[in-house]
């Protein structure tokens, strides 16, 4: 019964042994790795060309059910799919994961034993060894010490006994490809890090206002979204650029981080690629608007009246209010403008212009004194936190620097004494014509 038992453990053990070799074999497969970078950089070009994190009318709005975009491409489609956030959808973060094994399964099956094996001296002990390989000769010198000397000239680590010798150079080249594994996997580590930990928002906020992070349109499981709000930003200026045609220029906003108490921790003028950085969080200015006017009806207090963004039929963005010239607001005007350059147009409430007016130019309106004295100008900010973002640079690092490393020929050399009988020969796994020409300089030279 116990001859049974151990029978049955010990073919339990080699089947899942099988199996667990099986899988890591199928893992390691450089066809499988070729296919699942493929399918990254499609979804990832497809995360480049659809819009990410958008409103669901915006999708629908763009991707029509009828007709739809390739046929089958609709908002309905694409959302359920998830290609209105790629970067974090679980399929995604999976096949990341899946590239990751392997890459590393990779890495421990082939890189590190080739390395090793690199490594391990290997003198031929017999003559007829030569012939496998691409370049050997019988070369005429006095001794073994005289081809140790040549060979060393040329760059080689030799190892020498008493009948044979062994050199090599370019180890570096074996290194590189493990160093390009280590880097394509801190990329993948940074990215699945950040897309658990990091967030991502947006504000637009008006000039003079402090606010706390709020309008999070994306966050991961585990972010600190507690961290994000333990501070305030105040926005203490924002204006544009405009150049001499009036088409925007360059639009700036002075931001200062404050904390609770109104203590201002940081401070900086940001403008699109210069944003501001505090505490792992990244301010971009993307956006920008018109929040509201200033104006003063006859001598009365100064009343800040708010702007909406109107569809206009020429597709320009132009803002607008309505401004009542009776305290019944049975009667009122409207203020139409396009821009921050302050140049602003009344209408009357039958949609005739009655006047065009500047900053601080008093107009007569249904006879009262108008005058408008300033618009407000909000910044839109993007706001990101991807705590992954130090290993994805560190990754295309080792990256970049293992591909350099991967150029160098890896090349190898071989000599044998045979009583009085010399054999040379040896091999490279790269730049094949340049080996050959180093390797008849030393035969020129003995």
């Amino acid at each position: 019964m116990s001859i049974s038992n151990s029978s049955q453990n010990i073919s339990v053990n080699y089947s899942i042994n099988w199996f667990f070799r099986k899988v890591i074999t199928t893992i390691a497969d450089l066809r499988l790795a070729i296919l699942l970078l493929l399918i990254i950089a499609f979804f990832s070009i497809s995360g480049t060309v659809i819009e990410q994190n958008q409103p669901i009318n915006y999708y629908q709005e763009n991707y029509p059910e009828s007709p739809a975009l390739f046929g089958f491409l609709t908002w309905q489609v694409l959302l359920a799919i998830g290609l209105n956030h790629v970067y974090t959808t679980w399929w995604y973060l999976s096949i990341l994961v899946l590239f990751g094994s392997s890459l590393i399964a990779c890495t421990f099956r082939r890189q590190l034993p080739a390395l090793k094996a690199a490594k391990i001296w290997s003198f031929y002990e017999e003559s007829r060894q030569f012939n496998k390989l691409a370049l050997s000769a019988e070369v005429t010198t006095q001794s073994l010490d005289n081809i140790n000397s040549i060979i060393t000239q040329k760059g080689y680590q030799v190892y020498q006994n008493d009948h044979s010798l062994y050199a090599q150079k370019g180890i570096s080249g074996r290194i590189g490809p493990i160093i390009v594994h280590i880097g394509m996997i801190l990329v993948l580590l940074g990215a699945i890090w950040g897309a658990f930990t990091g967030f991502f928002a947006q504000e637009m906020i008006a000039s003079g206002e402090t606010f706390t992070i709020q309008n999070f349109l994306e966050a991961g499981k585990f972010s600190n979204l507690n961290h994000a709000q333990s501070f305030d930003i105040k926005v203490n200026n924002f204006w544009i650029k405009y150049t001499p045609d009036g088409a925007v220029d360059q639009f700036y906003s002075d931001l200062s981080v404050v904390n609770k108490t109104g203590e201002e921790l940081e401070r900086k003028t940001i403008f699109v690629n210069q944003p501001l950085r505090y505490n792992g969080i990244t301010f971009y200015q993307t956006n920008w608007s018109i929040s509201g006017v200033k104006i003063q009806l006859n001598n009365s207090t100064i009343c800040q009246l708010p702007m909406v963004e109107l569809t206009s039929e020429r597709k320009g963005r132009i803002w607008g209010t309505w401004i009542p010239t009776k305290p019944d607001l049975s009667e009122g005007i409207s203020l139409i403008t396009k821009d921050l350059q302050g140049t602003m147009f009344l209408y009357d409430m039958e949609g005739k212009l009655i006047s065009a007016v500047r900053p601080n130019m008093p107009v007569e309106v249904n006879g009262i004194t108008l005058k408008v004295l300033d618009l407000i100008g909000s910044t839109g900010l993007q706001i990101k936190s991807d705590p992954g973002v130090p290993l994805v640079y560190l990754g295309f690092a080792l990256l970049m620097i293992g591909v350099v490393m991967g150029y160098v020929s890896f090349s190898q050399i071989w000599a044998l004494q045979e009583g009085d009988r010399y054999f040379i020969g040896g091999k490279t796994n790269r730049a094949q014509v340049a080996f050959e020409k180093e390797v008849y300089q030393i035969l020129e030279q003995l």
